[in-house]
């Protein structure tokens, strides 16, 4: 079984951009997360705004994950 070198980069380059917006993800919610709960213990009616912005990160990792699929469509690994 031979492997293509061309799709063994671009398999690298996908979990790359994966891991990159996990990695971004992650960054973000850490301090938002804790700006969030400090926000929610002095008035309990910012509990939807402080989720609101703990998920707004999320779509680092949505677009890592569209980034990956189109470069392993482009390389013919799908």
């Amino acid at each position: 079984m031979t492997i293509d070198p061309n799709a063994a980069i671009a398999a690298i380059g996908a979990g790359i951009a994966i891991a990159g917006g996990a990695i971004g993800t992650g960054l973000a919610q850490s301090g938002i997360g804790a700006a969030g709960l400090g926000s929610i213990a002095e008035n309990k009616e910012n509990m939807g705004i402080a989720l609101l912005f703990l998920v707004l990160p999320e779509t680092l990792l949505i677009f890592g994950f569209v980034v990956a699929i189109l470069v392993m469509i482009s390389a013919g690994i799908i």
